[in-house]
């Protein structure tokens, strides 16, 4: 069976994969008939596929987080590869095995778990420990498993822990530079900004956005955490209200989905930590689809550049 970042066209491929996105469609003419618009997904990357002949059956169980089992002929189409299914055929699995056919973080869990840990365990003040400790226990195995986003960056398993980890380790170089900072605040804040996507997402497998994520979104879902869990342990005052602030300005503008902007400087180096990261992750998976000396279509989320991989990378 053929992984699909090895299928090229012109290629008669068996596979297995999983759906990651799926919706139907009718042909046109008089009878027009069902059918499937397919993402289908493994390890390896994903592919766009059409499947002109499904069922009525098979529109009701090819669903999103479906694992199938099929074979199809690879295409050219609009400058990207397509595949048309010939045979498709769903599959009893478990969630763990499931997750497998997903791509995952490039580090061990634990070893990203520690680092927030011993972070958490190293601060001096009681109520920024407190708080992020508690919080980060009542939601650790959502928090290890969920996606950071469901497209752009680190949209894979462990995804949300990942880019947390990465942007601790640059916000704890930036803190080496910058004495005057207050590096529990900052610290706490890396850690829970992003916190409200375990219930912005609707889990780890192929998620979508919940009714709460759709009305309320992560900062603000985030921004309640915090405050309800002060509450809970007995913490007010300024530090409690400094976190606060740090989630709600983590985007940096009012037009990227902060309400507030920045007032502080552990404010202002989360968000544009926030934003190396994401655009680090970006540049990743853009280069992932290149060759040494290619250049990407254009990305919306970067502003709609095209991006060049270097001959040398």
């Amino acid at each position: 069976m053929e992984k699909i970042k090895e299928m090229k066209p012109d290629m008669s491929v068996t596979f297995e994969a999983i759906i990651s996105q799926v919706s139907i469609g009718k042909t046109n003419g008089k009878n027009k008939r069902n059918y499937l618009n397919l993402i289908l997904e493994d390890q390896s990357g994903e592919i766009d596929a059409k499947w002109w002949s499904p069922t009525d059956h098979d529109c009701q169980v090819c669903v999103q987080g479906a694992v199938v089992k099929g074979s199809g002929d690879v295409i050219s189409y609009n400058d990207s590869i397509q595949m048309k299914v010939a045979k498709l055929e769903v599959l009893e699995v478990t969630d763990e095995e499931r997750m497998k056919f997903l791509p995952s973080a490039p580090l061990d869990v634990e070893v990203m778990m520690k680092e927030i840990n011993d972070t958490i365990s190293n601060m001096q003040s009681k109520a920024l420990r407190d708080i992020t400790r508690s919080l980060i226990h009542d939601h650790r195995a959502s928090f290890m498993s969920y996606p950071a986003a469901t497209r752009n960056h680190h949209d894979f398993i462990n995804g949300l822990l990942y880019h947390t980890y990465c942007m601790l380790k640059i916000a704890k170089g930036i803190a080496d530079v910058y004495g005057n900072l207050n590096n529990d605040l900052l610290f706490a804040g890396v850690i829970l900004h992003d916190l409200g996507k375990v219930k912005e997402l609707s889990g780890a497998i192929t998620p979508h956005y919940t009714a709460e994520g759709n009305l309320l979104g992560h900062i603000s879902i985030g921004h309640t955490m915090i405050k309800e869990k002060a509450d809970q342990l007995g913490y007010h005052g300024e530090e409690v209200v400094l976190l606060e602030h740090l989630v709600l300005a983590h985007h940096g503008k009012n037009e990227f989905g902060s309400p507030v902007l920045p007032q502080v400087k552990e404010a202002e180096i989360l968000y544009l930590v926030d934003n190396i990261d994401a655009r680090m992750a970006m540049f990743d998976k853009a280069y992932e689809g290149l060759a040494p000396g290619e250049t990407s279509k254009r990305i919306f989320a970067l502003e709609n550049r095209t991006l060049y991989r270097p001959e040398s990378q």
